[in-house]
């Protein structure tokens, strides 16, 4: 049989990467999972974003089918922003920023946070004479969009040291490559920079990191990324909302547990086909945080920082009661020994 495959990779090593998955199964389903009605629907779609950072949730594809989900479909975006198909209603859950889901709570676009998975990832690189986040004010800073993840993430971040993100001179891009080359070309002052780009703007040796959220308190405190559904799928279905949601947990465990596996299988579907840049987010970021930290004390803390600049309406004690949608990340932290 013909070896050659897509992104360089032998169909040998492709079966090498994804045999791991296969071992999944050794891990089985909980007792109480076993007993649980089997999902309402058979297809579920995730998103596939530019961000290896999400890997639990491509990971997540072989213990979808575990759960009970015969069709798993990926829907792709050009930039982090994972949310935004969730709340057009092209996607059914997805990994996210916890400020999009803010935002997204505020504005009633009908998204449900269920648990958070893990914190950073985010690295804000500067160039020229920036050397803290107060000297961003009257900067240029590079972003995929007015409403853009890495708009609010900054402006959460500027915020917390009392600067106001109006006083930013905002660059859009329309894609996260074209925004991070339009940094590296030194076209702005700054760039906030997700996993694999931190990775790359080193490798070129591009910028310095005055930020990095996996490190620097409090960001490294708080979730980075969460899992969210569309609300309507979660209270028409809230089996498959449960087992899918289970599928995401134990992938992001799979993530904490064996990164060099999970590379792998990164590298063999395409995801990151460079295994040393995969290895090194994997190993880099805390996977097992979901069993840890509260995901509504970071609702909170980023509600907070964007109420004070005005980029959402609702206070945090409102927007915390919106989102309220804790009961199946209580069920499974029990069920799973969190």
């Amino acid at each position: 049989m013909n070896e050659s495959t897509l992104n360089g990779f032998s169909r040998r090593e492709f079966l090498a990467g994804t045999s791991m998955l296969g071992a999944t199964t050794l891990l089985g389903l909980p007792r109480t999972a076993a007993a649980e009605p089997p999902p309402e629907i058979q297809k579920i779609r995730l998103v596939h974003a530019p961000a290896i950072c999400l890997a639990p949730q491509y990971l997540a594809e072989a213990l979808l089918r575990l759960e009970g989900f015969s069709e798993v479909e990926y829907v792709a975006t050009p930039t982090p922003k994972a949310l935004t198909l969730l709340e057009a209603g092209r996607a059914d859950i997805t990994m996210g920023a916890s400020p999009d889901v803010v935002v997204a709570v505020d504005m009633g676009r009908g998204v449900l946070p269920l648990a958070g998975i893990h914190a950073g990832c985010y690295e804000l690189f500067v160039n020229g004479r920036i050397a803290a986040i107060k000297d961003l004010k009257g900067k240029s800073v590079v972003i995929t969009g007015d409403d853009s993840t890495e708009r609010l993430f900054i402006s959460s971040i500027v915020a917390y040291v009392g600067v106001n993100p109006r006083d930013i001179r905002w660059i859009v891009m329309p894609s996260a490559g074209e925004a991070m080359q339009h940094f590296v070309d030194g076209k702005a002052d700054a760039f906030l920079g997700f996993a694999p780009q931190p990775q790359e703007l080193r490798l070129k040796k591009v910028g310095r990191v005055i930020l990095d959220t996996t490190k620097d308190r409090p960001w490294s405190q708080y979730f980075c990324c969460m899992v969210s559904a569309r609300r309507e799928f979660a209270q028409k279905y809230p089996v498959a909302t449960k087992r899918a949601l289970r599928a995401f947990l134990k992938a992001a465990d799979i993530c904490a547990q064996e990164p060099e596996r999970v590379a792998r299988y990164l590298a063999a579907k395409g995801y990151e086909p460079r295994y040393e840049i995969g290895l090194e987010v994997l190993k880099s970021l805390p996977y097992a945080r979901w069993r840890q930290s509260s995901p509504e004390d970071t609702l909170r803390f980023h509600a907070l920082r964007l109420h004070e600049v005005g980029l959402i309406k609702s206070n945090p004690e409102k927007l915390t009661a919106q989102a309220a949608g804790w009961r199946f990340l209580n069920e499974l932290k029990k069920e799973l020994k969190a």
